[in-house]
């Protein structure tokens, strides 16, 4: 579950917001009605969604995304009206009036990239892979290569074309192979 800032100039709005959420079961660790508070919650935050409005007393919604950090994403809610306006391609959004549910399938939505990138940084940034992820890569493509008469390469770019399809990690791929040809 990730970390939630609501942000919106009118105090009653931000909290009617958090109240939703938490309601819903979203961890909301902030509310603030400026910018400026909203980046100092960033600050101590690894990863995390900033819902939001359009304007603050001290920015607009465009100038707080520019101060997110790397993994912490941005859903605006405003008007139809402006999100007309809005050429910003990494914001997601919802359109007033708010319907809950929208709300709540955008936001875990959300959540769910946000994690998948989050995992995809940390398999990256550990590089190499252990012996017993390397046992299950070649479990499968020996699987692969002996009921499809694959060739080592073939085997392997199937894996890597499974795992990008299924939006899964490369090693967790060959491990589901690994399992059906055992069941």
């Amino acid at each position: 579950m990730q970390n939630v800032i609501v942000v919106f100039p009118k105090q009653e709005d931000a909290m009617n917001i958090r109240k939703l959420l938490i309601q819903n079961g979203v961890s909301v660790i902030g509310v603030c009605t400026t910018g400026s508070q909203a980046i100092q919650y960033m600050d101590d935050m690894e990863s995390g969604i900033v819902v939001c409005g359009y304007k603050f007393p001290d920015m607009l919604y465009s100038e707080l995304h520019e101060y997110l950090p790397k993994n912490v994403e941005m859903l605006l809610v405003a008007s139809q009206h402006i999100l007309n306006e809005c050429f910003e391609q990494d914001i997601v959004s919802v359109a007033m009036p708010i319907k809950i549910r929208d709300l709540m399938n955008t936001l875990d939505m959300m959540m769910t990239t946000l994690a998948r990138k989050i995992k995809r940084q940390k398999e990256k940034h550990r590089g190499v892979r252990s012996e017993k992820e390397l046992k299950t890569i070649n479990e499968a493509k020996e699987i692969l290569m002996e009921r499809n008469h694959m060739t080592e390469e073939e085997a392997h770019r199937y894996i890597q074309k499974s795992s990008m399809d299924t939006g899964t990690g490369f090693v967790e791929t060959a491990a589901m192979i690994v399992t059906l040809y055992h069941n």
